[in-house]
């Protein structure tokens, strides 16, 4: 039995990877109708929400665990309650048939690296509100038991079916709000959830440690944004991008401060799976 919490972009290919292997994948979902219809998909699903420990009380007996929740910012919580919050809640709830936990962090606990190269031995340095709460989120399974049997994957940018930036803006010639420059730092969804599953079956073979063990997952090849998105635009034969300066108080700006590029040798060396989209180039040419 597996259990996932974050039926979401990589979540729901997770629990599919797990299905097709013959595992019994428990879902949890905050949504009656989503539960329907995770349900007739196969899965056993369990209404709850990892920020109201009460629904937590009848999760079932799982061997592995994924924590893939994401943040809904047209709710009332914090990106910390749903983080950090929700990670506390969760592992309290666990049962003791818990032999392994994943979580799925993100390369935003890295702090302002001037474009410089940064790996798991960086020292985090989270400037934004998602960083933080997942740099939290990551010391609540520290400092938990499962700890000991975890791996953190720190995911850079997701990028995948229906999953690309500014591709109508592109379509319409409209400039993008965005430095030209900076470094992007990605993996294809179907390369991270790949990843996910090789990180579960690794870690039923290692022996409990004094910490988690943590990855930085992306494809291992940064790419400057004005490339990136002139790549996207010949690909749909749109005009050569154009870029404005964000508000500097924006998301965009927020990220683009904290240029960086993220290697992935850790990764490579343990799991030894080789990316079916290596580059940006070769997501590119598979989704458009």
């Amino acid at each position: 039995m597996n259990l996932l919490f974050g039926y979401g972009y990589l979540g729901k290919r997770v629990a599919k990877l797990w299905q097709d292997e013959g595992a019994t994948v428990s879902v949890v979902t905050r949504s009656n109708d989503r539960a329907s219809e995770l349900t007739q998909l196969g899965y056993h699903a369990i209404v709850a929400d990892v920020t109201q420990p009460h629904t937590l009380g009848n999760l079932p007996k799982a061997e592995t665990v994924l924590f893939t929740v994401g943040f809904d910012r047209t709710s009332d919580t914090t990106i910390a309650d749903v983080y950090s919050g929700g990670m506390k809640n969760v592992l309290a709830a666990l049962p003791a048939s818990v032999k392994q936990f994943i979580y799925i962090s993100t390369t935003g606990v890295f702090g302002p690296a001037g474009g410089n190269w940064v790996d798991e031995n960086t020292p985090p340095n989270p400037q934004r509100d998602g960083g933080r709460a997942s740099l939290a989120a990551e010391q609540q399974l520290a400092s938990h038991p499962l700890g000991q049997r975890s791996a953190i994957l720190r995911l850079g940018g997701l990028y995948g079916p229906g999953r690309i930036p500014y591709l109508d803006a592109l379509r319409a010639g409209q400039p993008i709000a965005a430095p030209s420059q900076g470094w992007l730092n990605l993996i294809h969804v179907d390369d991270a959830a790949r990843i996910t599953l090789a990180a579960d079956h690794w870690l039923a073979k290692q022996n409990p440690t004094t910490s988690p063990h943590i990855f930085c997952t992306t494809d291992g090849h940064p790419v400057v944004r004005r490339n990136y998105y002139r790549e996207v635009a010949q690909r749909i034969a749109a005009p050569e991008p154009t870029f404005v300066d964000p508000d500097p108080a924006s998301p965009a700006a927020a990220r683009a401060r904290s240029d960086k590029r993220v290697r992935n040798e850790k990764m490579s060396r343990t799991f030894n799976l080789p990316l079916a989209y290596p580059t940006y180039r070769k997501g590119l040419e598979a989704i458009l």
